[in-house]
């Protein structure tokens, strides 16, 4: 697997089931979601504005596969109205180094609200490996397909130091066919 079959793999709606624990506030969150993935024209805009904002090497970075994804939820963990959607946009673009790892550059990142900087890798089995060092915590998410229009994702949210686990969640995802 290299990052344009795995993008080319996930294009599409995808109706996602996932189950999070937070270690740190003893808690369960459910969340129904809808996902849409679309690759972007390499020539957009905002993939040089977020290449630009990057730490790295603007003449060097070579993008294959840009994407989008959209997403809206519904969650269990809306204190004020369970259901309350919530959803956003963001621009994903991968920088590989070689054709198993590499950079991927995001305009919102997963567990904060701010554009962040990851690394990724492949593992032999086909599964991507996504690893992200925020301020205040270090994400890991992996994603693997069962088939062609199933696949699993898995996340463990960790302090700053590694330390110490905060959150971890499972998702399973079902492509929408078009009738």
């Amino acid at each position: 697997m290299n990052i344009e079959q795995f993008v080319a793999q996930s294009e599409g709606t995808w109706r996602s089931m996932r189950s999070g624990h937070s270690l740190a506030f003893q808690q369960f969150e459910d969340v129904l979601s809808e996902v849409q993935i679309a690759s972007v024209d390499q020539t957009d805009a905002d993939i040089n504005s977020l290449i630009h904002s990057s730490s790295l090497d603007e003449s060097s970075a070579k993008v294959q596969a840009p994407f989008r994804m959209t997403w809206s939820a519904e969650s269990d963990w809306e204190p004020d109205d369970p259901s309350e959607v919530s959803s956003g946009s963001c621009l994903i673009v991968p920088v590989p180094i070689d054709a198993q790892r590499g950079h991927l550059l995001r305009s919102l990142g997963y567990a904060e609200a701010a554009p962040a900087e990851s690394t990724y890798c492949f593992l032999d089995d086909g599964t991507f490996v996504l690893t992200t060092q925020y301020e205040q915590s270090i994400a890991e998410e992996r994603i693997w397909f069962v088939s062609e229009h199933v696949r699993c994702r898995s996340s463990v949210l960790r302090t700053s130091a590694g330390s110490g686990v905060l959150q971890t969640s499972f998702a399973s995802e079902v492509r929408r066919l078009s009738s």
